[in-house]
């Protein structure tokens, strides 16, 4: 897994070249997997892309419909497990909501998501160190591990030079 983007955009980034850049990674994605990358799993994708802050599936749909007919929530979900399943969007499990995601790894790889409390802005480290320290203690105590997701929640650096 390679993180080359930082982890927090800076405030004024261009946001449309962020969102095309994850757009065209995620077609090279589906392409490269043999995925169909519809028009529904774009749409997702893209309520998702439309800040950096995480989103609840309903709030996907509330996205959604300010461009077209409001879609059934299961079809959201649907597309969600899709993105997921192919890295392209995680779970913020303490939030209940998504974040799209750029970054070149696959659904099981470690990561952990930096939660900035003032701004609700996420980014993403690699978190793959630390997750195989855990996992090892998981294993020497007889426990499987499948998947290490790690949020750490804080400030960001860009809300800590605003104070």
């Amino acid at each position: 897994m390679s993180l080359t983007k930082p982890a927090f955009p800076a405030p004024d980034h261009d946001h449309g070249r962020c969102t095309a850049d994850a757009l065209t990674h995620a077609e090279a994605v589906c392409e490269q997997r043999s995925q169909k990358f519809t028009p529904i799993r774009r749409q997702v994708l893209q309520a998702l892309l439309s800040s950096h802050r995480p989103l609840g599936a309903y709030e996907v749909i509330d996205e959604l419909a300010k461009s077209m007919p409001r879609p059934a929530p299961i079809t959201v979900y649907r597309a969600l497990d899709f993105l997921m399943a192919n890295g392209l969007v995680h779970r913020i499990e303490s939030r209940n909501a998504y974040l799209a995601c750029a970054h070149d790894h696959d659904a099981t790889s470690a990561v952990a998501f930096l939660i900035c409390e003032r701004c609700g802005l996420v980014g993403e480290i690699q978190a793959a160190p630390f997750a195989q320290g855990l996992n090892q203690a998981a294993r020497s105590s007889g426990f499987a591990p499948r998947l290490s997701v790690v949020e750490i929640t804080g400030t960001c650096t860009h809300c800590q030079t605003s104070s």
